[in-house]
């Protein structure tokens, strides 16, 4: 299911059921103002094959979750404080582009796979807990995915695909 063997039961412990900290808001001192705090079957062992996990995230005024997808996970996110923009992308050929503005207490739902994102609209910090779908989501920030891959994507693809100038391809290269 996620490549995870299961804990003997003779030494299973209730630590590997509890996870202790999602009280503690998370740095947002970073270039995007956000830190996502996961709660997988990394961190809890007990999540194993039950096919759910968590994550908190905390964002700084203006602060983003950048665009990303969780290949083997739907998302569910609940708003616990602040105002956030949030979208996804449906898939090709319409490519349409879901947002709404979630205040305190709104929930809505990423679809499996599909690009999304969230931006903090508030004056103040953003809190939000996301259910996810599986114990071992995968998480892939497109940008980091296209531009950071190692060995790099050619720069002549990128620029194809893009229809952008190769300078704009290898200086976003080199910044991931």
């Amino acid at each position: 299911m996620n490549g995870l063997a299961c804990k003997d039961p003779k030494a299973v412990e209730a630590n590997d059921f509890s996870f202790g900290g999602l009280h503690l808001a998370a740095n947002t001192s970073n270039p995007i103002g956000s830190s996502v705090t996961p709660v997988t079957v990394s961190q809890l062992p007990g999540l194993n094959t039950l096919g759910i996990s968590l994550v908190r995230i905390d964002y700084a005024p203006s602060g983003i979750n950048p665009p990303h997808t969780h290949p083997r996970a739907s998302e569910v996110l609940t708003l616990l404080e602040g105002s956030l923009e949030v979208g996804f992308v449906t898939s090709s050929p319409k490519n349409r582009h879901i947002t709404k503005v979630l205040h305190k207490g709104d929930v809505f739902v990423f679809p499996i796979g599909l690009v999304h994102y969230q931006r903090n609209v508030g004056s103040g910090n953003a809190v939000a807990i996301a259910a996810l779908s599986s114990q071992n989501p995968g998480v892939v920030i497109v940008a980091s995915a296209v531009f950071g891959s190692r060995p790099s994507i050619g720069s002549d693809i990128l620029v194809k695909a893009l229809q952008v100038d190769r300078g704009v391809v290898n200086y976003l290269q080199s910044i991931f």
